[in-house]
């Protein structure tokens, strides 16, 4: 998998190692019962014209012969053509034929196809300078091979550079949703879910204003809206409201948005409403009914929990009205909601009911801004009440010492007058005059 810059060192001039690829692929040609490849032939006749470029696009032409090559050869047969090539100024009129010779099977061998692939993709891409843009070209032909193999854990490490890549190629915003989506489709291919998800939200980001309604940005659209609702644990819909191609959704496909609308901020009351109007379009459209009542369900109890602020509990009977369930199930969702990272809190079978320690809105709008601001206004007075305690505990603290230190001055002062008495008196006990 790609990293840091290397250098690929073949050794043997351009004219040399050009003849011995050439007839290697001959040889694989002739070996597939093709007699009448003469690639070798043409490429010398092209080299004594001077004419590399003419060369090395002969030698790509017949490059799809490599992947018949025996395994134990095709890394170095590969390498040898990268090398060449790149002697090349016009790198970008070869790579790209290259790149899908490497996304398709490899003949000669089926399991290890895919290793072998990307062993040889990965020396293109960190034989490139990390800002040129043909690395995106083969990072495309790697996500192609992957997505084949299914093997996405060789992809994961590599995504936390894309951001920096994408930077150091300067795409555009097309090319750029080319490869959020190519990323999608591979981790969908790998049942990622949530990184599938993830890169077609930032596919749909690159999207401008003045194309959210078009066929594409429908389709992608409605592509994250179904992932969203059907994710089993997705939950929050702010990322779709906020995407001028889903505002788009609401004159192109307004049952889907009003569907939307109700998972991003309404109740189960409101989804089966929903479901009364539509009767049976849910199932029309291959939605799962089923967990789509129990999302909404668990986003209806969360919806609950947040509107207590001051009680901060929810009574057994409350929660089973608003789910519509039976009492004796209302533990378990209570359970199923806090799994699902929705509220924080515990429960009292004994009062039955729900203490909620902290809650998630769902919506975060100007109410919710008053709630936040009348809860800062509370602690900041609480906290004026403590100052105030620890100011005066202060003040009680030093004016006690003050007086301690002055009554342990008095006594002092006491006991050194006594002495001097007593030696005074002892003084004229001797006889001595007491001048004073």
């Amino acid at each position: 998998m790609p990293s840091p810059t290397t250098t690929l060192l073949i050794e043997g001039s351009f004219d040399e190692l050009v003849d011995e690829l050439a007839q290697y692929i001959d040889n694989l040609k002739k070996a597939q019962g093709d007699e009448g490849s003469n690639l070798q032939a043409e490429c010398a006749q092209l080299l004594q014209e001077n004419k590399k470029d003419d060369v090395l696009k002969k030698l790509v032409t017949g490059s799809p012969a490599l992947n018949q090559a025996p395994e134990k050869e095709f890394i170095a047969a590969y390498n040898l053509l990268v090398h060449l090539i790149k002697q090349s100024p016009n790198l970008n009129m070869f790579l790209p034929r290259v790149c899908q010779n490497l996304s398709s099977p490899i003949q000669s061998s089926p399991s290890n196809g895919a290793g072998l692939a990307l062993s040889i993709l990965s020396t293109v891409f960190n034989t490139l300078q990390p800002d040129n843009d043909n690395r995106y070209h083969v990072f495309l032909a790697i996500l192609r091979v992957i997505r084949a193999s299914a093997n996405f854990e060789t992809l994961k490490p590599q995504l936390r550079h894309l951001d920096e890549w994408l930077v150091q190629w300067e795409m555009d915003e097309e090319d750029q949703r080319k490869l959020y989506l190519a990323v999608t489709d591979v981790a969908a291919e790998a049942a990622e879910d949530e990184q599938a998800y993830q890169y077609l939200i930032r596919a749909l980001r690159t999207i401008p204003s003045d194309e959210a309604s078009t066929p594409e940005a429908r389709t992608l659209s409605l592509r994250a809206l179904k992932s969203a609702l059907t994710h089993p644990s997705h939950y929050d819909f702010q990322d779709l409201t906020d995407l001028d191609s889903i505002q788009a959704l609401r004159n192109s496909d307004p049952v889907y948005f009003q569907l939307l609308e109700i998972f991003n901020a309404d109740l189960l009351d409101d989804f089966n409403d929903f479901k009364d109007e539509h009767d049976g379009w849910i199932e029309a459209e291959g939605l799962d009914a089923a967990a789509l009542n129990r999302k909404m369900r668990l986003l209806t109890l969360a919806s609950i929990a947040a509107s207590t602020s001051q009680t901060r509990s929810l009574p057994y009977a409350h929660i089973a009205k608003a789910l519509q369930i039976p009492s004796s199930d209302v533990e378990m969702w209570v359970i199923d909601v806090i799994r699902a990272g929705l509220v924080e809190g515990k429960l009292s079978q004994l009062n039955q009911t729900f203490l909620i320690h902290r809650s998630t809105y769902r919506v975060f709008g100007e109410n919710q801004w008053r709630e936040v601001a009348s809860r800062l206004d509370m602690w900041r007075n609480s906290l004026v009440g403590v100052l105030q305690v620890i100011q005066s505990e202060k003040a009680n603290f030093i004016a006690q010492k003050e007086q301690e230190s002055r009554e342990v001055d008095a006594k002092v002062n006491g006991a050194g007058m006594g002495t001097q008495q007593n030696y005074r008196k002892q003084r004229r006990g001797d006889g001595e005059v007491d001048l004073e």
